[in-house]
């Protein structure tokens, strides 16, 4: 890939240092104010690849590399860097907790009104939203393995307090979160013949077949997530829902919706960390979104990663709240992988745009589909030709939304870009206030994201060079995005440097658009640094070529070493130690040992060679 993820993420750390240290405090807000998902992603600009990518740590100060301390030297040297983060982190804790000492997960500035001259009320501001139980996970499990490895090197009494003040309110938010999303998933269960049900048959027929083959079909293909729904779903919202499910002539859907499910009961938890406070009451319907599924899907995972698992990150109340999540984890992607890849030609998935159950339709959730399948893919260890289809879908998806096309006058796919996709939030009224839309700007990042996790995938390397190609274009499009003005320079997003149709934003910078390519690069470091994935023909390769010099060496060691000299002794040496570094790494690296077994065959053959010539000339 053309994308240099370390030198671009120095770029963005020092960036985002100057945008965020002002007169010695840090600055809270960007371009939609301040609340507690926005703040998060303005944290984890920082923190996620402090705590993802080993050359960024800043967790041992004695380590940390002189590139990343220039990058942030407005914070500080690298003892000063992680103590003014601990500050902060500890900030965003208090400022989203409330007097009760409970966790806040409002979505507050991020709602916006669907009503023409009426404003988002207060008391709607202040509702529970998916996004932000999700992204307190990804942030409370970053800031715990931050600190656990940031306290060895502490010595102050003052600081050591501050530290496990700062971890104490963390695991009390991951606690709460984990809850929150047990309270806002759902299972939407409705009959073949009903509005939702012909949507999803229409989405699931791609043959032309007759309505009762496909529901047939579909039941045959969702029998065990049926079954798991309707028997191991007993916690939290979906419950009641799954309990729907015992009519087997039902069709359903699973997934989040966007905030806490309207009539979602209690989880019930011990005592010991009833701090967490009241389970407030949600106003969502029992629908699962989209875009809050994907959303909840990423923020679940990291609890299943293997540094939480290695740093022991999560207490025993929350390894317990992480079974029910892991369940729900699996069938929410088994279920939207089965709907996105259903039949036997064309796939849903490659029918753009996709349609929701609601009658919706947009590119946007088209990507968010492939998002979800991209995960199921990794899961399942699919096929190159899986892999290469789900590619060739991203490719239409940049092409339909002018990323690797030129657009046109009024051209309608922009407002993919600038606004984004506005999901209409059912259910807000009922707080008192407008009708509520969540806006999401974020398509090419998270296409970017996808599109790098399958070129990481890939084995063969033709389909492996086409989708990183389509991946350095997505780079080079969000590339020309960055805010070249003061306020928010080198930072993301300005659509209207690409987009001749949209006009200039405010200067300021998004932390939810900056956030999204911090993870794009974190994840195109964890793919340049991962084993090569190798092609099965070029491991064979590599051991029959082995196997032939294998064979050839000890012929020359019989034949010819009784005779040889201290030289050439020292040289079979050589060849037989080359040949051992071939075997140890041919599984992982095969066309490297494939090379060495070359070089070695090539220096036999120069050694046959010469016995020839001599044997000939005597």
């Amino acid at each position: 890939m053309k994308v240099q993820p370390r030198q671009q993420l120095i770029e963005i750390w020092r960036a985002t240092a100057r945008s965020s240290f002002v007169n010695g405090e840090w600055a809270w807000g960007g371009r939609y104010g301040t609340n507690s998902i926005s703040d998060a992603e303005h944290l984890l600009c920082l923190m996620t690849p402090a705590t993802d990518v080993p050359a960024f740590k800043l967790d041992q100060p004695d380590e940390t590399a002189e590139d990343i301390t220039d990058a942030l030297k407005v914070l500080g040297d690298s003892v000063r860097i992680p103590q003014l983060l601990v500050r902060a982190i500890s900030k965003y804790m208090e400022t989203y907790t409330d007097d009760d000492g409970a966790p806040i997960f409002s979505g507050g500035s991020y709602f916006a009104s669907a009503d023409a001259g009426e404003d988002v009320s207060l008391t709607q501001q202040r509702l529970d939203v998916v996004d932000s139980f999700a992204i307190s996970v990804t942030l409370s499990l970053a800031t715990i393995g931050f600190l656990r490895v940031f306290r060895g090197a502490v010595r102050r009494p003052e600081l050591r307090a501050e530290v496990d003040a700062l971890e104490e309110m963390a695991s009390r938010r991951l606690t709460a979160a984990m809850v929150g999303l047990l309270r806002s998933f759902t299972v939407n269960v409705f009959d073949p013949d009903d509005d939702y049900g012909k949507v999803l048959l229409r989405t699931a027929n791609q043959d032309g077949l007759p309505d009762r083959v496909i529901v047939e079909e579909l039941r045959k293909e969702l029998r065990e997530v049926h079954a798991r729904l309707r028997d191991d779903v007993t916690i939290g919202s979906g419950a009641d829902q799954a309990s729907s499910l015992e009519n087997p002539h039902k069709l359903f859907e699973c997934g989040w919706s966007w905030g806490i499910v309207k009539g979602a009961p209690e989880v019930r938890l011990t005592e010991e960390i009833q701090e967490i406070g009241p389970q407030r009451d949600g106003v969502a319907p029992g629908e699962p979104y989209l875009y809050f599924t994907v959303v909840a899907l990423d923020g679940i995972q990291a609890l299943f990663s293997e540094r939480t698992r290695l740093l022991g990150l999560l207490n025993e109340t929350q390894l317990r709240l992480a079974q029910p999540l892991q369940l729900r984890w699996d069938l929410t992607q088994s279920y939207w992988s089965t709907i996105a890849r259903f039949g036997k030609g064309r796939w849903p998935l490659e029918d753009l745009p996709w349609r929701t159950t609601d009658g919706v339709q947009s590119d946007y959730l088209s990507l968010l589909v492939s998002s979800i399948m991209v995960q199921d893919l990794v899961t399942r260890r699919a096929s190159d030709e899986d892999l290469s289809r789900v590619g060739r879908v991203l490719e239409e998806l940049a092409n339909r939304a002018r990323i690797t096309r030129r657009e046109f006058p009024n051209d309608p796919a922009l407002e993919l870009h600038s606004p984004g996709m506005k999901f209409e939030l059912s259910g807000g009224p009922l707080a008192g206030g407008p009708r509520l839309h969540w806006v999401v700007p974020d398509f090419a990042p998270l296409l970017l994201h996808r599109t790098v996790r399958v070129a990481g995938l890939l084995r063969a390397a033709e389909p492996r060079q086409h989708v990183t190609g389509l991946a350095d274009a997505v780079w080079n499009h969000i590339e020309q995005r960055r805010i070249s003005e003061e306020a928010g320079r080198e930072l993301w997003d300005q659509a209207g440097n690409v987009f001749a149709g949209l006009k200039t934003e405010d200067a300021r910078p998004s932390w939810y658009y900056t956030k999204r390519v911090v993870d794009c690069l974190v994840t195109a470091s964890r793919v340049i640094t991962s084993p090569p994935v190798h092609n099965p023909r070029l491991f064979e390769r590599a051991r029959d070529r082995l196997n032939e010099a294998d064979h050839l060496i000890d012929q020359e060691l019989l034949d010819g070493s009784s005779e040889a000299g201290p030289a050439m002794r020292a040289h079979l040496a050589a060849l037989q130690e080359k040949l051992r570094r071939a075997h140890r790494i041919v599984r992982d690296r095969p066309g490297t040992a494939d090379v060495l077994a070359g070089e070695v065959l090539s220096a036999l053959d120069g050694l046959a060679a010469a016995r020839e010539g001599a044997l000939g000339g005597s």
